[in-house]
């Protein structure tokens, strides 16, 4: 089996980015869980906030999109090295090289506000129907929340507990190039 890296974190804090630049550095297949979650949301015309609003007590679709992306890993991961992106996939798989990545929550709600301005990226993201940046601010605070209280009401973690992970960046203060290359620095040094 190939190296697998999975990536986990906090909203706004540069995961898919980073994500998309591994891909294409180590020539490898993505399985992204965000997008599952943001299709589910699609199918059922409803916003990926209100999607887990109304799952908090239901393990349904968190049950269906970790154990896709976790089957769709393995199966890539026979002949490929595998970027895993999605909060619980270090939980299931354990081997994997495990990556959290995290921002200050303003500058992280500061980013996804910049991005939405593109039509195409606020259509692509599926977030809260959000007017200004406080109001995103606020929502992306309830999301992680939503997300730290899923997980442990579901499979018994907290993805935000740090010791669990191989490598933790704090992106806050840093441009996306340098987070990419602090990621490939510690994969680099890991895959030797």
């Amino acid at each position: 089996m190939k190296p697998i890296i999975t990536i986990s974190g906090t909203p706004g804090s540069g995961k898919s980015t980073i994500a998309k630049a591994l891909v294409e550095k180590y020539k490898a297949k993505r399985v992204y869980g965000g997008a599952m979650w943001r299709q589910i949301a699609k199918d059922r015309s409803m916003t990926l906030m209100e999607l887990q609003k109304k799952m908090i007590n239901n393990s349904e679709v968190d049950i269906e999109v970790d154990k896709k992306a976790t089957k769709e890993t393995y199966k890539l991961a026979k002949d490929n090295i595998v970027i895993a992106e999605g909060r619980p996939l270090y939980h299931f798989i354990p081997e994997s090289i495990k990556i959290f990545i995290k921002v200050d929550v303003t500058e992280g709600a500061k980013r996804i506000w910049l991005s939405m301005q593109k039509e195409e990226n606020r259509k692509a993201r599926n977030e809260a129907n959000v007017n200004s940046l406080e109001e995103l601010i606020e929502k992306t605070e309830q999301r992680k929340t939503s997300n730290i209280n899923r997980y442990t009401k579901f499979y018994g973690i907290d993805h935000t507990d740090e010791s669990q992970y191989d490598f933790v960046l704090d992106t806050t203060d840093m441009n996306i190039q340098q987070a990419t290359q602090k990621v490939i620095d510690f994969i680099d040094n890991k895959l030797k």
